[in-house]
């Protein structure tokens, strides 16, 4: 288990620690014990209706075998606002860890989860809160990804008909961003423009001629490498 440097409140809660007794593993055990047999049985296996080979997730594997799969609690049942609030200090602390040596920082992962929210309102809180932190997220070459029970409504990228983030436990997922985040940021001007800053000249092949559309189409400078 870690503690923020920054705010003593703030815990990061390991897999292995799910066993120990921890005030907040005994209170929070059953949903944080459910997030990571979600992680292991879904993100880290293939799908029927994913519309690729591989894993739901490529990095999630990854990330538990080396240990920077990390999970937060946030109790009681916080609006929007409150959320984003609260993973402004998670962003923070996410930037200043450290990732074992041999271990790209791309496998680092933090599960904010929110145990005590109400299934009614967790589609409207989650979202919301995302909303709000995605552009500042992005601006810093992180992302910040939606989970809840439902599923949310946004399709998968290889599979229309695929709703890809649904999760036993309403969630706030913070990571890098990495190249082939660039369908989840295309739409936005600011955010294309900091996808661009950082993966611009070297875009995935199977997705240059997309984005250089889109940096045409949003009047941003682009000029991939050779």
């Amino acid at each position: 288990m870690l503690t923020d440097p920054a705010d003593p409140t703030r815990l990061l809660i390991e897999p292995s620690d799910l066993d120990g007794e921890h005030e907040l593993v005994r209170r929070y055990g059953v949903p944080l014990k459910e997030t990571v047999v979600w992680a292991r049985e879904y993100l880290c296996r293939p799908h029927p209706d994913l519309g690729r080979k591989g894993p739901v997730c490529p990095y999630a594997q990854t990330s538990l075998d080396r240990g920077v799969f990390y999970l937060a609690v946030q109790p009681g049942t916080p609006d929007g606002d409150v959320v984003a609030e609260a993973l402004d200090g998670y962003r923070d602390w996410f930037r200043a860890l450290v990732t074992p040596p041999g271990t790209s920082p791309q496998y680092r992962t933090i599960l904010v989860i929110f145990p005590d929210l109400p299934e009614a309102e967790a589609a409207r809180t989650i979202d919301a809160a995302q909303r709000l932190l995605k552009p500042r997220y992005v601006g810093e070459g992180l992302m910040i990804g939606e989970f809840y029970p439902g599923p949310p409504p946004k399709a998968g990228l290889w599979n229309p008909d695929f709703l890809p983030l649904g999760s036993p436990v309403p969630m706030l997922v913070i990571r890098h961003m990495v190249a082939t985040d660039f369908p989840f940021l295309r739409e936005d001007r600011e955010q294309l423009a900091a996808y661009l800053e950082r993966f611009g000249d070297r875009p995935p092949a199977a997705l240059r001629a997309e984005v250089e559309e889109a940096a045409r189409r949003h009047r941003i400078p682009f000029q991939a490498l050779s």
